[in-house]
């Protein structure tokens, strides 16, 4: 059976990336940050095809107790899906070093460091995929820390190409617009409205939509370097 690991896979997206991953016949290493409820509940779902372990990301020791998991599970990795991130929601001016350095840490330093540890577990012929986002393309008009996280993602997933050159592996983003998860369903309706009328589609992804991209860059060993936007058409203006 074939092994992957999900950062940040609990809930939203990365929770749909597990579902996903389990219908394709894996065995999925997860990992999620506070919620224990909804890491329990998809326990419960998945059964011993997943395996659950409690790490934020934005604490280094952590990355490397997840990291220790891993190792003690399994000796090869044929798919790393790079999912987790954070936003911590301040103004520009009052956004503290620590608020920035936990949105870097978490999105970026933790990741290089996953895939460089997991380095030799990797298999040839694997892929690699980071959750990156429209707001790494896009200028981002509340979270500055968030849309210079994701870019740096984006910068990080075409740098890799060239590490993971001679195992064969591909290294991609899907840069998803604004999805229907439980932390876009809060908004207040005027923001969403906002977001929509700036969206071609006129409505926010379903998560299976922003999945479906994850699958194709699964399936299509010949895209490698891309950021794969699925923002419905969105644009800031």
């Amino acid at each position: 059976m074939k092994t992957a690991v999900v950062t940040g896979g609990s809930r939203g997206i990365g929770l749909g990336i597990v579902r996903m991953l389990t219908r394709r016949g894996y065995r999925v290493i997860v990992s999620y940050a506070h919620n224990d409820t909804a890491a329990k509940k998809a326990e419960e779902e998945f059964g011993d095809k997943v395996l659950f372990f409690k790490a934020d990301h934005s604490n280094r020791k952590q990355t490397y107790d997840f990291i220790r998991f891993i190792k003690q599970q399994t000796n090869q990795v044929s798919c790393i899906i790079c999912n987790a991130g954070i936003t911590v929601r301040r103004s520009f001016v009052e956004t503290t070093d620590e608020d920035w350095d936990a949105m870097m840490e978490v999105a970026i330093n933790s990741h290089l460091i996953l895939l460089r540890e997991l380095y030799p577990l990797i298999l040839d012929n694997s892929r690699i995929i980071f959750t990156g986002s429209a707001m790494g393309i896009y200028p981002h008009a509340s979270v500055l820390g968030y849309g210079v996280s994701k870019s740096a993602v984006h910068g990080m997933v075409r740098n890799l190409t060239k590490v993971f050159e001679t195992k064969g592996t591909t290294v991609n983003a899907v840069a998803p617009g604004f999805v229907e998860t439980d932390w876009q369903k809060d908004k207040p309706e005027a923001i969403r409205k906002n977001i929509t009328d700036k969206t071609a589609i006129h409505r926010f992804a379903s998560i299976e939509e922003v999945v479906q991209a994850f699958s194709f860059c699964l399936d299509n060993a010949f895209v490698n370097g891309s950021i794969i936007e699925v923002n419905g058409g969105y644009s800031y203006l």
